[in-house]
């Protein structure tokens, strides 16, 4: 007897609905999965098996073929646990749905029948929500709240096979995921505030500058003068997610496997500090079984390097296009997935070796130790760096004062104003931010007086500039322009983003 059910493929981020087609023949007992399943699908046959007979059912003693349509399509996870088991269920004539509506399945199954949470809940609800907003989905009891968030679909939870198969012949009713608002799975966050810092103005203005438009900063100076820790606290000037933004870091994190079961949702913009060791496919994203890397982790947010030149090489060349191109594709032999990856990146490092060259304290290394160390930091991936800001040693003066810097908060609401503005500016078009301005956009909203014209103008010559850099020096003079409220980039709002691009030539061209 031939019998269907449904479920869905994670692929990337977003999800594909399956047909699940369960064949049962009179033969010789043998069990077989086919449709491109990967090695977590083919060891369903033993979870099912017992999951079925612990639940109080018989396995039939025949020839069992599962198909997963489409077949073209690479299938990775053990959601497709459950699916199977129903389809096995009913094809055995077993048991015989009395709903009409359409259901699609997602869950693991243990041994004894119980259902395991899986990930990627939310890209699966967010694609029947789109495609097939009449079904059902039935999810395990730990997914509850992760189902529950697309409020526009059906949802049910359960915490057997035995409970599943109950509700479908209509001798049990299953729990509704909870529909919680948004606000409700709020946490509060415990981010230091900027008021604690003490001196380090001309980096605390470049932080805010640079969570303004989301542009990529770098951070050069002696240890010990408060680069890690004004990086830590960046996140707390950041403005406030949207229900989009919520919704897509969430999906991110559903995908990843790193939802909290009780709080899943990703509210507070993320903030990723990975260890140096990092491996490429960690950082960028990949692996054997392809998921998202700390750039996507990262989205709409900030990703933190500290020790930028210890980093391997090929992390950091990596880096390149995805801070260029605002996604990361990661191509597979089956199958191609594409990640966002808009991010602001904010590096640390020293300046050399011991880190004091250029600073107030003698340098203890030699000019090719020097140039070694600066070399791991390429001349393309600093063109990508939106500013790059020394952070000199703290005057002792400055630790001794008593009065606190303007605060977290207070700058929060500068950066807010300066993206509501670029809201309004973008309202049109698929840009949101400075930062992804495309060249046409640049020509448009970057319009310089004659006087800032001829300065640029000069700067570039003089400093042999790329054209990326002429971009990227636009968009940081129309962030900071945005953040004084100026229509127009005035002739101080210029140089100040020039300012902010002199340490390649005062350390690499050195």
């Amino acid at each position: 007897m031939l019998a269907t059910t449904n479920t869905l493929v994670i692929g990337g981020i977003e999800a594909q609905p399956v047909t699940v087609e369960v064949d049962l023949q009179a033969s010789l007992p043998n069990f077989d999965i086919v449709g491109l399943a990967s090695a977590a699908i083919k060891e369903a046959r033993e979870r099912v098996r017992s999951a079925i007979k612990n639940s109080g059912y018989r396995f039939p003693n025949g020839k069992i073929v599962v198909n997963l349509a489409p077949a073209d399509v690479k299938k990775e996870g053990s959601h497709f646990d459950l699916a199977i088991a129903i389809g096995i269920l009913i094809a055995s004539e077993q048991i015989e749905s009395v709903h009409i509506r359409p259901h699609f399945f997602a869950g693991e199954l243990s041994l004894d029948g119980s259902l395991r949470s899986v990930p990627g809940i939310l890209p699966m609800a967010l694609e029947l929500q789109k495609s097939n907003p009449d079904c059902y989905f039935i999810v395990p009891e730990q997914n509850n709240r992760e189902a529950g968030l697309v409020t526009e679909l059906c949802s049910f939870t359960a915490n057997s096979l035995q409970e599943v198969s109950l509700y479908l012949q209509g001798l049990q009713e299953l729990s509704t995921a909870e529909n919680l608002p948004l606000s409700s799975l709020y946490s509060e966050s415990d981010i230091p505030d900027f008021a604690e810092v003490r001196g380090q103005e001309t980096a605390k203005r470049a932080l805010q500058v640079a969570a303004a438009g989301l542009h990529n900063i770098l951070f050069i100076g002696p240890p010990g003068g408060g680069k890690t820790m004004l990086a830590r606290r960046v996140s707390g000037i950041l403005p406030e997610m949207s229900r989009d933004e919520i919704l897509e870091a969430t999906r991110i994190y559903s995908v990843a496997g790193l939802l909290n079961p009780e709080q899943p949702l990703v509210a507070q913009r993320p903030f990723r500090t990975p260890h140096k060791n990092a491996s490429s496919a960690s950082i960028i994203g990949g692996g054997r079984m392809a998921r998202p890397g700390e750039i996507s982790l990262a989205q709409n947010g900030v990703l933190f390097l500290d020790e930028f030149p210890e980093f391997s090489r090929d992390v950091l060349e990596a880096l390149r296009q995805p801070l260029e191109d605002k996604v990361v594709t990661v191509a597979r032999a089956q199958a191609t997935h594409t990640y966002p990856a808009h991010f602001s990146l904010i590096a640390s490092m020293n300046p050399c070796p011991c880190g004091y060259y250029g600073s107030d304290v003698e340098c203890s290394c030699t000019p090719l130790q020097i140039q070694r160390y600066l070399s791991k930091i390429s001349g393309p991936l600093m063109d990508r760096m939106d500013l790059q800001v020394e952070v000199p040693r703290v005057k002792f003066e400055h630790l001794q004062t008593k009065s606190s810097g303007e605060s977290s908060a207070s700058i929060r609401q500068k950066v807010t104003a300066a993206r509501d503005i670029q809201k309004k500016r973008f309202a049109r078009s698929k840009t949101t931010l400075n930062s992804q301005m495309k060249p046409a956009e640049v020509q448009k909203h970057c319009q310089l007086t004659e006087e800032s014209s001829k300065m640029l103008k000069s700067a570039f010559e003089r400093f042999s500039m790329s054209a990326r850099s002429y971009d990227r020096i636009l968009k940081v003079a129309r962030t900071i322009a945005d953040l004084e409220g100026s229509d127009n980039i005035q002739f101080p709002h210029l140089a100040e983003a020039l300012q902010y691009r002199s340490l390649d030539r005062k350390y690499w061209q050195a």
